[in-house]
Order: C-alpha cells, then sequence, then structure tokens
C-alpha cells in the first residue's frame, strides 16, 4: 500500500485534484479518506470572540478517532465512519466502509499538522492556489450547496479560514514532497505529479 496526502487551504481545488488522481489510477480501486468525516458535534466545537462556532481549527475534528481509524486502514483492515454532511439538514447518518486499498488517498486541511498523520504517508502534495480564486471558489460553493449567506462565508472568510491557513497550513509546505499549483499551471503541473506517481506506486495493483 501506498498513502498519498493532499493538503491545502478551502477552495484550493484538494477534492478536484483528489477525484482526478483517483480517476487516473482507477485500476488501484484507490481507497480515499477525507478528514471532513471526522468534524465533532456543534456543541463541542469552539467558539470564537462573537460567539460564531469556528470549524477552521485543528480541534474541530476527532484528532484521535482520526488517527486510530487511518492507522487501522494503512495497516490493510477496514474502516466504517459516519460520512460527514456539511447542510444541517441533511443526514448525517450516513454510514460508509473503507477497504484497505494497494492506494490510498488521505485529504483534508490537517494533513501536515497532525503530525501522527503525516507520518502514515508515503508522499505529501500541498495545493497552491491564489487567494483571491480560493475566495470565489468558496462563497460559490457555500451558497450553492452549503446555505450560507454570502456576509455569513465572508465572516467566516476573515475571521476563520484566513487565519487557520496561515497558523496550520501555510507553515507546512515546505514539507510538502510535491506543490501543485491549482491556476494556469495545473495541467503542467499534473503531469509532472503523475510522473512522479508512476515511480512510487505498487506494481501489484
Amino acid at each position: 500500500m501506498k498513502v498519498i496526502g493532499i493538503c491545502g487551504g478551502s477552495g484550493s481545488g484538494k477534492t478536484t485534484l483528489l477525484n482526478r488522481l483517483a480517476e487516473t489510477y482507477s485500476e488501484y480501486s484507490p481507497s480515499v479518506f477525507s478528514m471532513d468525516n471526522y468534524y465533532k458535534p456543534i456543541e463541542e466545537q469552539s467558539l470564537d470572540v462573537n460567539g460564531k462556532v469556528n470549524f477552521d481549527l485543528p480541534t474541530a475534528l476527532d484528532q484521535d478517532r482520526l488517527v486510530k481509524d487511518l492507522t487501522r486502514l494503512v495497516g490493510g483492515k477496514s474502516i466504517e465512519v459516519f460520512e460527514y454532511q456539511f447542510n444541517a439538514g441533511s443526514n448525517r447518518n450516513v454510514l460508509i466502509t473503507l477497504e484497505p486499498s494497494p492506494l490510498l488517498i488521505v485529504e483534508g486541511l490537517f494533513v501536515f499538522e497532525y503530525e501522527e498523520v503525516h507520518k502514515l504517508l508515503d508522499f505529501s502534495i500541498f495545493v497552491d492556489v491564489d487567494p483571491a480564486i480560493q475566495l470565489d471558489r468558496r462563497i460559490y460553493r457555500d451558497q450553492e450547496s452549503r446555505g450560507y449567506t454570502r456576509a455569513e462565508i465572508l465572516y467566516q472568510w476573515e475571521n476563520h479560514v484566513t487565519p487557520c491557513y496561515d497558523s496550520f497550513l501555510a507553515p507546512h509546505e515546505t514539507k510538502a514532497d510535491f506543490i501543485y499549483h491549482n491556476d494556469s499551471r495545473s495541467e503542467t503541473d499534473f503531469s509532472r505529479l503523475t510522473g512522479v506517481l508512476e515511480s512510487i506506486l505498487p506494481k501489484d495493483k
């Protein structure tokens, strides 16, 4: 098994890159481990100075359970986890089973911040993009699929998302094995990335 980690800020395109890699290497039947599935219940989340829930802190996730499950999966055992739904009215009780695979892709904000996760990776990718593009993507996504107002999105961006990125993501960028520029360079970088991955992926599929 090879374990690839994908990290990047909100709206950077982590999921898009993940999906493209999963499709490119579909012959491995890759298993995808999303850190989003480990958000703690809202009543356990930290509040900012204005009493707003801050979902962008490392403490927002159940780190102990996340590391335990990921370690089990890397060890060749299946896990069950409830798929996190960002919409408050959605069914939050969708239980999914993740099976071990020759290729495991781990995606989330704190791939590097959680040292126990970083140690399990064979290869790491940091998705880099202009902050203005990130904000545009987040506004579109959160209005269309998560029901937030523009004012709520901008508040979170200024008070939660940006400080989180500056404190818990940006300092780790130099640790990445590959910097993927999700802009006009994306196609070139994807070709470079797959070239590198071909040399490290297991031969047995």
